[in-house]
């Protein structure tokens, strides 16, 4: 978008606040993996620019380190209509295993529950050249959740990221850009 992002305001609070409010709203503890632009806890990737696998792997130690050994709901920061219904989905689904919701045939990796068996093998892919979410998709056991497990929760445009101006256009919601392009101070 040539700028970051979680600064995009929508009705008025920039988009990394509005994710975080959803996630607090649920879960506990909460971590933000990332510069500081949800008002989370945060994380540094140790690994920055190496996607958001690196990421998790950063997010998940230090959820680890605060006591956290269960599930990880783990959620991208462009996701401007995702709210606390989602999230309690994620989080209340029963069972320890990852859970993906699929939308539009595209499992979506980055609003998704994880467990700490499959987090716990993202190292292992790290080392292996990994970037993306995507091998994990693979692995035994993950539940890749289709329309009818999530529809009551959640209406597609939900799990709608925003990429570019227009996603957000059609989404038709009230957005400007940050204040400044190079800092936003919430």
């Amino acid at each position: 978008m040539g700028f970051d992002k979680t600064t995009i305001r929508i009705e008025g609070t920039p988009l990394a606040r509005r994710v975080a409010v959803a996630m607090r709203a649920v879960l506990e503890p909460v971590v933000e993996v990332g510069p500081g632009r949800s008002g989370m806890p945060v994380v540094v990737d140790d690994r920055p620019r190496r996607g958001p696998l690196a990421a998790a792997a950063a997010g998940h130690r230090a959820l680890l380190e605060l006591g956290h050994h269960g599930p990880v709901v783990l959620v991208a920061c462009d996701l401007p209509l995702l709210d606390s219904a989602v999230i309690r989905l994620l989080a209340d689904w029963p069972g320890e295993s990852s859970v993906v919701p699929v939308v539009g045939g595209r499992p979506q990796p980055l609003c998704a529950r994880w467990s700490r068996r499959d987090l716990d093998m993202v190292p292992a892919l790290l080392t292996n050249g990994a970037r993306s979410m995507r091998p994990l998709l693979s692995l035994p056991g993950v539940r890749l959740l289709d329309e009818g497990a999530w529809s009551s929760a959640a209406g597609a445009d939900a799990f709608a990221d925003a990429d570019r101006p227009e996603d957000l256009d059609r989404l038709a919601l009230d957005w400007s850009p940050p204040r400044s392009p190079l800092t936003e101070d919430g």
